[in-house]
């Protein structure tokens, strides 16, 4: 039997989760972000190797180019990424359903 496959949505909390998969039945997986997955790097190690040497590295901000952010995943939400991407690979479409506010547009984002 073929795998069918599923539309994604990702909302921010596991509750939310629970709650709209119960709403929008079994042609969907609907999954949490758990919170940002994305910031600023909080430390050196986790600046990427191609920026390392880059004055602005350590803050993660290049100044100098309409300070624009770099940004990485975090080291809290790296399982939670690596889930979500495998869980994509086996959908037909990808609904990014977070909250309509300041913190669910950067998730989104």
């Amino acid at each position: 039997m073929a795998v069918v496959p599923k539309s994604l949505v990702i909302v921010e909390s596991p509750a939310k989760a629970k709650t709209i998969e119960r709403y929008l039945g079994s042609d969907y997986v609907v999954e949490a972000s758990v919170g940002h997955i994305r910031d600023l790097p909080a430390k050196a190690t986790e600046v990427p190797a191609v920026y390392k040497g880059e004055p602005w590295a350590n803050l993660g901000i290049d100044v100098d180019n309409d300070f624009k952010a770099l940004y990485v995943v975090t080291e809290r939400a790296k399982k939670q990424v690596t889930k979500l991407k495998k869980l994509l690979k086996n959908s037909d479409a990808l609904y990014l359903a977070t909250d309509e506010d300041r913190e669910g547009e950067a998730i989104a984002w």
